[in-house]
């Protein structure tokens, strides 16, 4: 019985690593002005040559069909944003478990193929990076949101920050507006369009983190370089450098597994993606932004620690792309 104590305690531990699955960030992207233009015209030369409001058609329902939405993007996670987001669908294959003439036999009720494409872009206009899913336009997949209505897509790659990511992606809200293709999407933003807001469940292949050392993490004050340490603690108020990596490209670009160029007067490569610190759950400043001269994949990270911060022991967590590090402390006066 002595024997079968320990083992138990073996597999309940080994039960609990086995069900730790790798951190997942959960990017809402609000869409603006949303329009889906159905391919509903025999001659092609008709398409794009209405700058008017077209009636929706009548057809769009029909087996083969397909259409593309294009909208605007405007916010991640609330955060205000811009970009192109697309949205294909079709030939629509309108399956159904029951033999239905005009309609694909199929073991379950089905949309049609779809494919989503988001390029994200900083308010400013630059560009962060972009997403691509691939799926079908049906229900949403299992494990997705309890907000989600629709959409069973995979997250197949990106661009930027967001390489090499995997996931899968489903929608929370559409009042998108349906129109005709004979409509021109020059006039999209005159004519308007409806919302929609989809939801990625992203599982990145890098996350930014604060870079730990033997010593604590790689935290120090701003006036003098000196480590942040319990003998000398941060200040409310107080600018720190923050040591950190994984925040992705930056402008100039580096090649991947390159140093950062030795510093001098203007050369400093800013990170392209947006980059935030939380400290305490509260917003930091961030004063900049930009990769360590001569360091491979470390970058410099200058945030204000937010005025009434309590004194203790302080939780910093760095976010680049709205994907969120791990959690380090460091000591606050």
């Amino acid at each position: 019985m002595k024997s079968v104590i320990p083992l138990c305690l073996l597999a309940a531990g080994t039960l609990r690593l086995m069900a730790q699955a790798p951190p997942m960030t959960v990017l809402e992207i609000d869409v603006d002005n949303v329009v889906a233009y159905v391919d509903d015209l025999a001659d092609p030369a008709k398409k794009a040559t209405v700058p008017g409001i077209s009636p929706m058609p009548s057809n769009v329902t029909r087996i083969m069909k397909w259409a593309i939405a294009i909208g605007d993007i405007v916010a991640v996670n609330g955060k205000p944003a811009k970009g192109l987001y697309t949205f294909r669908f079709g030939p629509g294959i309108m399956a159904t478990t029951t033999l239905t003439p005009a309609r694909s036999i199929a073991d379950l009720g089905s949309g049609c193929p779809a494919e989503a494409h988001f390029t994200i872009l900083q308010p400013d206009g630059s560009l962060v990076g972009s997403i691509e899913a691939s799926g079908s336009n049906g229900a949403p997949p299992p494990g997705a949101p309890a907000s989600a209505t629709s959409t069973l897509l995979a997250v197949v790659g990106g661009t930027g920050p967001f390489l090499g990511a995997r996931g899968q992606l489903s929608r929370a809200t559409d009042t998108a507006r349906t129109a005709s293709m004979i409509e021109d999407p020059a006039y999209r933003r005159v004519n308007g369009g409806g919302k929609r807001r989809e939801i990625i469940q992203l599982l990145p292949m890098t996350r930014p983190e604060v870079v730990v050392t033997s010593a604590g993490p790689a935290v120090f004050h701003s006036d003098d370089f000196s480590a942040v340490t319990m003998a000398k603690p941060a200040r409310a108020g107080e600018v720190l450098i923050l040591t950190v990596t994984g925040l992705g490209p930056t402008r100039p670009v580096v090649d991947a597994g390159q140093p950062f160029p030795a510093y001098r007067e203007g050369n400093l490569h800013v990170v392209t993606s947006p980059v935030s610190v939380t400290v305490n759950g509260e917003a930091a400043e961030i004063q900049n932004a930009f990769g360590w001269p001569e360091m491979t994949d470390a970058y410099r990270v200058d945030a204000r620690v937010p005025q009434g911060t309590a004194a203790g022991m302080a939780t910093v967590r760095v976010s680049a792309a709205w994907v969120a590090g791990s959690e380090v402390k460091v000591p606050v006066r």
